[in-house]
């Protein structure tokens, strides 16, 4: 975990003895601190804090942390491990349910550690392990997909408007949204990009500003109500965001507030663009409606760092998501290919 790749997480050792080491990202920009997680209450509290977050890299988490889930039943019979595997599988897909990644990551290293299950607990763990490092080798080969298939739509000099954080840290890839930003920048494109601060927690201002500083990126980070403003300068051209599930129909959830910036992108005509690999889509769900919302706690709104920002004992709105309509979106990029326009027949005609 490297200070130029800043990845979100690295396993280290073995399936039976082995922890998973997470960058800290509440303490970023100012620290780059990394927690040794070595329970299965320890990572689901690493989740739920944000400690790690982006839908694949919270999905990578889920996938390791099940191993870890697991270590203490390495010599049980396979009843007994079976058990044990539906009941952690269970609790970690729960902690953040709108992010389709993490419940899907969890499920299929339950079903590899269920289907090797009969070859003995020790066996089916190592299996789930390599299972685990399978998801995070083709994470990174789908972000690079994106990034190239994303950075054909750039033109030279524009500018980028980008909400929340979309890059390494959120993916353990070059990113999706930030990914084509990079790769643009790589290619001569010489992108200019605008982060929206992303209250309540400030992933953008926080997060996204860092990476983007660090790979010599132009960077400007404005409040999200500066938003609009900014497009009526005329110094935005295109809008990429990322998603953290996306339905048949092609509506996407994420960071709340992504929704407005996709209506004020329609009223300025400004591209809008959803970056996010397939295992973003949940294709059971018909449209985004039927999205969990994860709905988090009023301390994040009315207060920071620990200093109130608000009067005591107020209510406060805090929904982590929201869900765009797959009418405002231009095109979803995902590392198939590019869907647009975006519908049910044109999701279904690239995944289906």
């Amino acid at each position: 975990m490297t200070q130029e790749l800043l990845q979100p997480l690295h396993w280290e050792g073995d399936s039976i003895s082995g922890v998973l080491l997470l960058l800290d990202q509440t303490q970023l920009p100012t620290r780059e601190t990394v927690l040794r997680i070595a329970t299965t209450d320890q990572l689901c509290e690493a989740i739920l804090m944000l400690r790690v977050r982006g839908a694949p890299a919270i999905g990578l988490a889920g996938a390791y942390g099940l191993v870890l889930a697991l270590q203490a039943h390495a010599q049980a019979d396979a009843a007994a491990f079976t058990r044990a595997l539906h009941s952690a599988a269970t609790r970690l897909a729960a902690v953040r349910p709108t992010a389709r990644n993490l419940a899907w990551a969890v499920q299929r290293v339950a079903a590899c550690g269920h289907a090797h299950s009969v070859e003995g607990s020790a066996q089916a763990l190592q299996a789930m392990l390599q299972e685990a490092r399978a998801i995070e080798t083709e994470n990174t080969a789908m972000c690079a997909q994106m990034a190239r298939h994303g950075a054909n739509l750039m033109q030279p000099n524009e500018g980028v408007l980008t909400h929340c954080n979309t890059g390494p840290l959120a993916t353990g890839g070059c990113g999706s949204a930030l990914g084509v930003v990079f790769a643009a920048h790589a290619n001569g494109l010489r992108p200019q990009v605008f982060a929206d601060e992303t209250r309540p927690l400030l992933q953008g201002a926080r997060l996204t500003a860092y990476e983007l500083s660090r790979a010599r990126v132009p960077v400007t980070v404005l409040c999200d109500g500066a938003a609009a403003a900014l497009m009526a300068s005329g110094r935005v051209q295109r809008v990429l965001v990322g998603a953290d599930r996306i339905t048949a129909n092609g509506d996407s959830a994420n960071k709340i507030g992504t929704y407005g910036l996709a209506v004020l992108a329609r009223a300025h005509g400004i591209p809008f663009h959803v970056v996010a690999p397939s295992t973003t889509f949940d294709l059971s769900l018909a449209e985004g409606t039927s999205i969990p919302i994860e709905q988090r706690s009023a301390a994040e709104v009315c207060n920071f760092a620990g200093v109130p920002t608000a009067p005591n004992g107020v209510a406060a709105f805090n929904p982590a998501f929201d869900v765009t309509p797959a009418h405002l979106i231009t095109s979803i990029i995902c590392e198939r290919g590019v869907i647009a326009p975006v519908s049910t027949a044109s999701v279904r005609a690239l995944l289906g």
